[in-house]
């Protein structure tokens, strides 16, 4: 697995590369046939190129991650892969390349992958703007939803918080701003009212912050600002905290005579509420105990994944499934070595007992521990609990 991972981790990957993300596409389609004895499908979408597989007529179960990260190509060079005292660092060692190997290492141990699906997209720290359509078709069909993202501290991601991404601009009228102001319209002004409003419709107690981010306007030091333009960045726990918020954005109208505004939502994922992880976390935790692993944790984190859209489908979704460790998306981020393994091990077990309505926890223990005595079970559609 630490060898997969250095293969992984050494072809650099950043977002706004699709080239480089082709190539990393290329080394996990390479590592799948080498563990999987079969290629990818590649999947392209606008500039992109995502990975897939799909075994069997119906897949009922999808497991899903990314190959991109957030680091620039050449940031090997200052900071190499490397293993010591237990732990794995390098870029994207974290997020997420060791979920990606955890993945294809379960599915290794799977008595059959009958049923399964795998999604690897290249743009999800880009919000998956190209992924989406891919993840939506994959997900046709699909009953749950396991993603490889990394743990928060070791625990699952149960919650995740929506995002939306807002462009607000105003434009004026410039003027001299010694000679004749009263001319111009300022638009750096009529921002500053916004920005405010805009602020105001945070409600942290519901989980929703509304936080304005960049903001820039004016033309000369001596010149009435004709254009001002600021970016927001709202997260939200639910449907209907994203839906007021994007309400009340589209409502915005200017104040100040001569000025124009226009809202623009760049970026929107929807929130993973609880109650689309709930069963798959109970689940899940069943199947840990008969496995001898310590009660698992859960958590509500700020950050989105492909596992809000899923959610969005109506699909049962689990997230933080992937790597255990720390520092994701800053220089040192680093992986647990010792639990690539139990985890790699917790997923395979999951999907067995997914795949298998008349499996116990006891018998998916045995079969994914690699005892090969047990009789295939009867297929059968997912249990509900």
């Amino acid at each position: 697995m630490i060898d997969a991972l250095r293969t992984l981790v050494e072809v650099e990957s950043p977002s706004s590369d699709p080239a480089a993300c082709l190539a990393c596409v290329e080394s996990a389609d390479a590592l799948g046939r080498d563990l999987l004895g079969v290629a990818g499908e590649r999947v392209p979408a606008g500039d992109r190129v995502h990975l897939r597989w799909r075994f069997g007529a119906r897949p009922r179960v999808l497991l899903i991650g990314h190959l991109d990260t957030v680091w620039p190509l050449g940031t090997l060079a200052s900071w190499p892969f490397s293993v010591a005292d237990g732990r794995a660092t390098g870029p994207g060692v974290f997020d997420m390349k060791a979920g990606v190997v955890q993945l294809l290492f379960a599915l290794t141990r799977l008595e059959s992958r009958d049923g399964v699906a795998v999604l690897l997209t290249t743009d999800e720290e880009l919000g998956s703007p190209t992924a989406r359509e891919v993840i939506e078709e994959t997900a046709a069909g699909i009953e749950a939803a396991l993603v490889l993202e990394p743990s928060a501290a070791g625990a699952l991601k149960t919650e995740r918080k929506g995002v939306a991404l807002y462009r607000v601009s105003v434009t004026g009228r410039a003027a001299h701003a010694g000679l004749e102001p009263e001319k111009g319209a300022n638009a750096a002004v009529e921002l500053a009212h916004q920005v405010l409003e805009i602020a105001a419709l945070a409600q942290p107690d519901a989980g929703t912050t509304v936080t304005p981010t960049l903001i820039n306007a004016g033309t000369a030091v001596n010149t009435v600002p004709p254009l001002a333009v600021a970016h927001v960045d709202v997260r939200t726990r639910t449907a209907a905290e994203a839906s007021r918020i994007d309400t009340a954005m589209t409502a915005l109208r200017p104040a100040t005579d001569g000025t124009a505004l226009e809202v623009e939502r760049t970026i929107g994922v929807p929130p993973l509420e609880r109650r689309a992880s709930e069963k798959l976390f109970s689940r899940v935790q069943h199947v840990a105990e008969e496995l001898g692993m310590a009660p698992l944790r859960e958590a509500s984190v700020g950050g989105g994944s492909d596992g809000n859209y899923l959610a969005a489908l109506g699909v049962e979704v689990l997230d933080g499934l992937g790597a255990v460790g720390g520092n994701a998306h800053a220089e040192g981020e680093y992986v647990d070595v010792a639990a690539m393994e139990e985890r790699c091990g917790l997923v395979a077990a999951l999907v067995e007992d997914l795949l298998d309505s008349s499996s116990t926890p006891t018998r998916q223990a045995a079969i994914w521990s690699g005892t090969r005595s047990i009789e295939e079970a009867d297929a059968g559609g997912l249990p509900q609990q």
